[in-house]
C-alpha cells in the first residue's frame, strides 16, 4: 500500500500538464481569447469595407444616372462645359476633396502560448517534487521509528 502512495506523484504531474495545457497550452484558453479578439478585428474591418463599398457604390450610381452630379464631378476634375471658362491658379495643387479610403489591411497575428515542451517540463518537475517529498517523509518517518 505504501507504493501506491507514490503514483500520486505521477497523476499530480498529468494533471499539473493537462491543467496548464488546457490554460497556456496552443489550443488552450488563452490563444482561443486571442483568436476571438483576432475575429472581433476582423469583423469591424469588414463592416467598415462593407459600409466603403456601399458609399462606393453610391458614387457609381448617381455618376451614372444623374448628370447633375456627373457635371460637377467634371468640374472638380477640370473640365468644362462649351461655354465655360476656367481660370487656373498655379500652385494651388490638386483637388483632394475626392479621394476616397480604400479601407486599411489588418494583419492576422499568431497567438501567444506557452511551449509544449516547457508544460511538460514544469509538470515532470512537479512530479518528480512531490515523489521526493513523499520519499523524505518516508524516510524520516522511517528514522523516527528506529
Amino acid at each position: 500500500m505504501k507504493a501506491v502512495k507514490y503514483l500520486f506523484a505521477l497523476w499530480a504531474g498529468v494533471l499539473v500538464y493537462a491543467s496548464l495545457s488546457m490554460f497556456f497550452g496552443s489550443v488552450g484558453l488563452s490563444a482561443y481569447r486571442q483568436l476571438e479578439k483576432e475575429q472581433e478585428k476582423q469583423e469591424t474591418n469588414i463592416e467598415n469595407l462593407k459600409l466603403i463599398n456601399r458609399e462606393l457604390e453610391d458614387t457609381v450610381n448617381s455618376l451614372l444616372y444623374d448628370k447633375d452630379t456627373l457635371a460637377i464631378y467634371a468640374r472638380e476634375q477640370g473640365y468644362a462645359e462649351r461655354q465655360e471658362r476656367f481660370i487656373r491658379i498655379v500652385g494651388l495643387g490638386v483637388n483632394h476633396k475626392n479621394i476616397t479610403s480604400v479601407g486599411q489591411v489588418i494583419s492576422i497575428s499568431e497567438p501567444h502560448h506557452s511551449s509544449d515542451r516547457n508544460l511538460k517540463i514544469i509538470a515532470f518537475c512537479t512530479g518528480i517534487s512531490l515523489f521526493f517529498c513523499m520519499a523524505l517523509f518516508d524516510f524520516l518517518k522511517f528514522l523516527r521509528e528506529r
